[in-house]
């Protein structure tokens, strides 16, 4: 496995957000689903050392990462695609892109290579590579997030809600790519669209009230009653 977590505890100041979380993730693409306030991005923050572990462990590649500052998370392999995107917008997409690397010492000298490899993922990137990251529409910028990330040619790939403010056709193309990138990387994608979610993740697990209450395969997550009635509408 790839990332373990055991027994995870955390949260804020004197408020408990998790209790007791346990996963591991492989070589797949896992989604993380749960209403608002179920304890989500906590996880990630925590997966990314900006939260202190309470108790348990987080372990990446077989080390202890709990402690880990984030840029040392990020160096050891893991990237994150926040929720809100936090380009810098008077940047070009180019210069912004470039960032994704610049501060990861082994992957310097891939630059160039990565570069391709991001640009031909999303071929609207390099049409509007000169172009300033705050006037592109927010599924572009979007693409402009995911291909930062993918420029530290990371292990493991987590994407925080993804979807969130993307039109129905901007979201399935984004879910789209994230099949196709499951193929060469890792990915922890959490989302409140779980019906799109399903058609690119391998497993899901369910998160709410800060535990883990339901895992299985996308096609189990798809079939469950209470996913159904509570994250499909059924």
């Amino acid at each position: 496995m790839i990332l373990e977590i055991a027994g995870l505890e955390t949260g804020y100041g004197k408020l408990r957000v998790l209790s007791g979380v346990s996963l591991s993730i492989g070589a797949e693409s896992v989604g993380l689903f749960g209403p608002n306030g179920a304890g989500k991005t906590t996880l990630i923050n925590t997966i990314m050392g900006m939260n202190r572990v309470w108790k348990g462990s987080v372990r990446f590649e077989g080390r202890d990462i709990g402690g880990l500052p984030t840029h040392e998370v990020a160096r050891a392999g893991i990237a994150l695609v926040p929720q809100e995107r936090e380009l810098f917008p008077l940047m070009s997409v180019a210069d912004n892109l470039a960032l994704g690397a610049a501060f990861i010492p082994h992957v310097v000298s891939r630059k160039e290579e990565l570069l391709e490899q991001v640009l031909a993922l999303f071929p609207i990137l390099k049409e509007r590579y000169r172009q300033l990251a705050g006037t592109m529409s927010g599924g572009q910028q979007r693409q402009v997030a995911i291909g930062r990330a993918l420029m530290a040619n990371p292990k493991l790939l987590i994407l925080d809600e993804p979807s969130l403010g993307l039109q129905p056709s901007i979201v399935a193309e984004v879910f789209e790519r994230l099949g196709q990138l499951k193929k060469t990387v890792s990915i922890l994608v959490t989302e409140q669209n779980v019906r799109e979610s399903l058609r690119a993740v391998d497993r899901g697990l369910v998160l709410e009230n800060g535990a883990i209450v339901i895992e299985g395969t996308a096609a189990e997550l798809a079939r469950n009653p209470h996913v159904e009635r509570s994250y499909l509408g059924i």
